[in-house]
């Protein structure tokens, strides 16, 4: 019995952490895998089923619920992606700080709005000017130096 309860506390363990990683990585895909590594906590303790068909389980639970979940759940929680217009207006035009040295070949950080983005630039800018946001790229900020 306490093999099982190892293998089941494993399992839980590793879907608390991509519940975890969700928090940190966009996409929210992370928590499908951790209701994945759940179900297999779940069956591990009750079952005793070798690793590969674990394994398999994880997978194939995984996929089914993003597949059949994630986009409900995206319109349940208000995850709607915002139109480039209200990117437009939250960020194109208006200026920032920075926080590390940008340029042309290694990309930086700038604070805007009292929160630290991924900057690059074609200009070379050091830390502390003022930058201008002139684009942006999903969460990578274009800047020109003001």
């Amino acid at each position: 019995m306490e093999k099982y309860m190892n293998l089941t506390l494993i399992w839980f363990i590793i879907g608390f952490a991509l519940f975890m990683l969700e928090f940190a990585v966009p996409g929210f895909i992370l928590f499908f895998f951790g209701i994945a590594a759940w179900i297999v906590a779940v069956i591990t303790l009750f079952i005793d089923i070798s690793l590969n068909l674990q394994l398999m389980i994880f997978l194939g639970s995984a996929l089914i619920t993003v597949a059949l979940f994630r986009k409900y759940l995206k319109d349940k929680l208000g995850m709607y992606r915002e139109t480039p217009k209200l990117l437009e207006d939250e960020f194109i035009g208006k200026v920032g700080y920075a926080e590390t040295e940008i340029s042309p070949v290694r990309n930086g950080k700038v604070d805007f709005k009292g929160t630290s983005w991924d900057a690059s630039s074609a200009d070379t800018i050091a830390p502390g000017q003022q930058v201008q946001i002139i684009e942006t790229k999903s969460i990578l900020l274009i800047v020109k130096l003001i």
